[in-house]
């Protein structure tokens, strides 16, 4: 079946685009390969979306994007997209369960996936200690010992909501500060349960089935020492969900997308929103955005093009 647009991603900019293709009566399928929402859906609370005074639950918000979405037509399915061909004006898309469909053009908010901190024990441990999603596994650490990696805003509201479970939460920073929200920093620095690890990097993860320490070194001393603890949470950034797209569509030196103002790629026809796009701040309200920009310069291509 051939689809006026095609979205590869379920997060708040593939599901805004969606929306509004939707709403604009143009045939429109949605692949997403985990949930839709994205990691919006894992998020605990959101404090920073307009239209909600007193915050709402990632999943919840989620949930209500995808609905009103549908509500106007959307398809969604789920599928790991591992090809992207495109034959004249004709884009096709190939999943790796051998499906494949044809689009006249394309959306891609195929986001970023966290980053590893490629240590010893990170692979070993994954699952029997080492996470990167709270909200997805915080419960398991109740009255444990955990260590967050990071310092940015992700890092800290992380921490700040593993503190429900944790007897205590060690935040672990190659800094001497923070990078995070003020708000967040605040909250954190008030949190009896929060102890802060200054200067310090992750060396090593160990542990028998499972964590039961994290090696750090101090940068400015070189003082090296084990950590007990029974978790470890990464919040380190995040690397674009690009590998499948090069040479398809320009990217920058980290291999993010590159758009114009429309969000078009270099690929005509083919449209990037949210988080893979260069120069994203990575926020749902910017993903939003770049979902409604797409959506209308997609409809205006196949009204130019078809």
């Amino acid at each position: 079946m051939l689809f006026e647009v095609l979205i590869i991603g379920g997060g708040p900019g593939g599901l805004t685009a969606g929306l509004y293709t939707s709403r604009a009566r143009l045939s429109s399928l949605l692949i997403e390969k985990a949930i839709p929402g994205g990691q919006v859906a894992t998020i605990e609370w959101v404090e920073n979306y307009p239209g909600f005074d007193e915050g709402v639950a990632g999943f919840d918000l989620s949930q209500k994007m995808e609905n009103q979405a549908k509500k106007f037509g959307l398809e969604i399915i789920q599928g790991d997209v591992s090809d992207i061909k495109v034959e004249g004006n004709i884009k096709k898309v190939s999943l790796e369960d051998g499906q494949t469909f044809e689009a006249k053009s394309i959306i891609l908010a195929v986001g970023a996936s966290p980053r590893l901190l490629n240590i010893e024990g990170e692979t070993k441990y994954r699952g029997k200690g080492v996470s990167y999603c709270a909200t997805c596994d915080g419960a398991f650490f109740r009255d444990k010992k955990i260590a967050v990696i990071g310092g940015g805003s992700s890092a800290i509201q992380e921490a700040i909501f593993l503190t429900r479970f944790a007897e205590v939460v060690y935040i672990v920073h190659r800094r001497d500060e923070l990078r995070a929200e003020k708000v967040l920093q605040e909250r954190a620095f008030s949190n009896p349960k929060i102890k802060f690890i200054w200067n310090s990097v992750p060396e090593k993860i160990d542990g028998a089935d499972t964590v039961e320490s994290l090696h750090v070194k101090n940068v400015k001393t070189g003082e090296a020492a084990p950590l007990e603890v029974q978790g470890v949470f990464i919040y380190i950034g995040y690397n674009p969900s690009t590998e499948f797209l090069k040479g398809l569509v320009r990217l920058d030196e980290q291999s993010y997308i590159i758009t114009d103002d429309n969000m078009a790629t270099s690929a005509p026809g083919i449209f990037a929103v949210g988080d893979v796009r260069s120069g994203s701040v990575k926020q749902i309200s910017t993903a939003t955005g770049d979902g409604t920009v797409a959506a209308i310069n997609a409809e205006k291509y196949i009204e130019e093009n078809f």
